[in-house]
C-alpha cells in the first residue's frame, strides 16, 4: 500500500486539522534491565521446559504497521492505529 508522506489530519494539541509528516513506527531495542525483561529471563532459566510452548507454525502472514504522524505546526507526534499490510511504501502525492 502506498501511503502519502504528508497527511492533513487532526492534531490533538493544536485542536485543529494541520499537515502531518508520516513515518513508519519502528519499535526500539528492549532494555535488558527493565522489570518485565528481568522477570522473563528469571522464568526462562534453569532445567526443564520453557515457560511457554514454542510455536511450530506461524498463523499470520502479515504484521500490523503503525504510522507515526508529526504535526508540522507544533511538532506533536501521535500514532495511527496499525492495519495489517504485506508491504508499505511512503510515496509523494501527485496531483
Amino acid at each position: 500500500m502506498r501511503v502519502p508522506k504528508k497527511i492533513r489530519t487532526y492534531c490533538p494539541r493544536c485542536n485543529t486539522h494541520t499537515e502531518h509528516t508520516v513515518t513508519i513506527y519502528k519499535h526500539g531495542k528492549r532494555r535488558a534491565l527493565a522489570e518485565g525483561e528481568r522477570r522473563y529471563r528469571r522464568k526462562q532459566r534453569g532445567y526443564g521446559s520453557k515457560r511457554k510452548p514454542e510455536q511450530k507454525r506461524f498463523a499470520k502472514t502479515t504484521k500490523k504497521v503503525v504510522l507515526k504522524l508529526k504535526c508540522s505546526k507544533c511538532g506533536y507526534t501521535s500514532h495511527r492505529r496499525g492495519i495489517r499490510l504485506k508491504k508499505v511504501e511512503l510515496a509523494e502525492v501527485v496531483k
